[in-house]
């Protein structure tokens, strides 16, 4: 047997010693926690490292191999919790900017659903407004209509008067010049029957003249026995 095996014999099992209340507490107290649970990791990687240096230096392969084996295995598990609690991360930075974007999309919706209704609102009003200009504009056109239809009508009406009184001075100066032969032969009708009774009257006083005369040679008076 070689002198420096018996030192590192001795040296192998006070570490087994020395080892076994570290591998107590693993088993008993970090055992409880989750594989992936930070203190575990953090107390096997150590318990591991400790495995592999000293089984390094005592030259106690398994040692070192049990050291290598269970620190690869802590980093592996703290890689793949760093890689979850990352990925768990972004996907609440997703889960968060994919709220913000529902929330900026429900914003956006709803900024444009009220601006729709202000546009409907402004549309009604200019709708109406453009109603009542074209009721003011056409009650105007038919005032102004209703005032020029006034206007020539009185126009109207004073020009059939002004014809109508034309016409009936034409019709007395028609009806005075159609009168005036027949006054005149009127008049010379009267006058005409005027002098024959005044010739009948001459006549009849003539005669009886002429039978005062012949009464009076013949010695009778007038209304006597002949």
């Amino acid at each position: 047997m070689n002198i420096t095996t018996v030192p590192l014999a001795v040296l192998r099992l006070q570490y087994q010693i020395f080892r076994f209340p570290l591998q107590m507490i693993e088993q008993q107290v970090f055992s409880r926690f989750p594989p992936d649970a930070p203190p575990r990791l953090m107390y096997e990687r150590g318990l591991g490292m400790l495995d592999g240096t000293v089984g390094t230096v005592l030259g106690a392969r398994d040692v070192q191999q049990r050291g290598a084996a269970m620190t690869e295995r802590t980093d592996a598990l703290a890689r793949a919790t760093a890689l979850e609690e990352e990925a768990a991360r972004k996907e609440q930075e997703a889960d968060a900017a994919l709220r913000a974007e529902r929330e900026q999309a429900r914003a956006q919706q709803s900024q444009a659903h009220e601006a729709k209704q202000r546009e409907v609102a402004q549309a009604r009003e200019r709708e109406e407004e453009r109603k009542r200009t074209a009721a003011r504009d056409s009650e105007q056109r038919a005032k102004a209509a209703k005032q020029q239809a006034d206007a020539e009508a009185a126009r109207r009406t004073q020009a059939v008067e002004t014809a109508r009184r034309k016409e009936q001075e034409q019709i007395r100066a028609a009806e005075q010049a159609a009168a005036a032969p027949a006054e005149a032969q009127l008049k010379d009708a009267a006058g005409k029957q005027s002098e024959a009774a005044d010739k009948r009257a001459r006549a009849e006083r003539m005669e009886e003249l002429v039978g005062k005369e012949k009464a009076e040679r013949n010695g009778q008076t007038p209304g006597g026995p002949a």
